[in-house]
């Protein structure tokens, strides 16, 4: 009775184990579908700008496969101030890639980037986000770490020294107690 208790038992778990997997699974390739997060590439109308959000002084790269195998393009950030620059076929799957540097100058805002194809014309845009501080560059942390302990003399040493004085009269009577307990006193 109880090899069939625990041969259901792993059956059970095992189904379990296998409808939870595949929930994950199904809820992670949903959110691969899902809008990218605030930072990442974005695609609008073919050309891809990465990163979406930039810092003034940051590097920018653009991408396309609008302009076909092996097509070159002319990049256009004018709107940012940074000018025109090349998109070079990529290895990638026919993809013309190039990249910018977002002036120092750049004020926050929305701009647009746009590319065109040099055969055909075709022409593909895409939204670069400028901020002034990025989520991705650290901050140097100030003043000392708040954990309630303090310090060896801590932020007042009359306190410190109080605590101590605390401490060693409980040191003190504790042993006194244990002494005559020992003793056969009686406390």
């Amino acid at each position: 009775m109880r090899r069939i208790a625990r041969r259901t038992a792993r059956r059970t778990t095992g189904r379990a184990a296998r409808l939870l997997t595949g929930t994950a699974l199904a809820v992670l390739a949903a959110a691969g579908f899902a809008a990218p997060a605030h930072g990442a590439g974005t695609r609008a109308a073919g050309l891809e700008v990465f990163p979406a959000t930039a810092v003034p002084g940051g590097r920018v790269s653009v991408s396309t496969t609008a302009c076909g195998n092996g097509g070159a393009a002319t990049g256009d950030a004018g709107a940012v101030g940074a000018g025109r620059f090349p998109l070079a076929p990529g290895a990638y799957g026919g993809e013309a890639a190039g990249r910018f540097r977002v002036p120092p100058s750049a004020q926050p805002g929305t701009y647009e980037i746009v590319a065109e194809c040099a055969a055909g014309g075709r022409r593909v845009t895409g939204d670069l986000v400028v901020v002034l501080a990025s989520d991705r560059q650290p901050v140097a942390p100030r003043g000392s770490v708040k954990t309630g302990v303090g310090g060896a003399l801590g932020p007042d040493p009359v306190q410190t020294a109080a605590g101590v004085a605390a401490l060693a009269v409980a040191a003190a009577g504790g042993t006194w107690l244990l002494h005559r307990r020992a003793r056969g006193d009686g406390i």
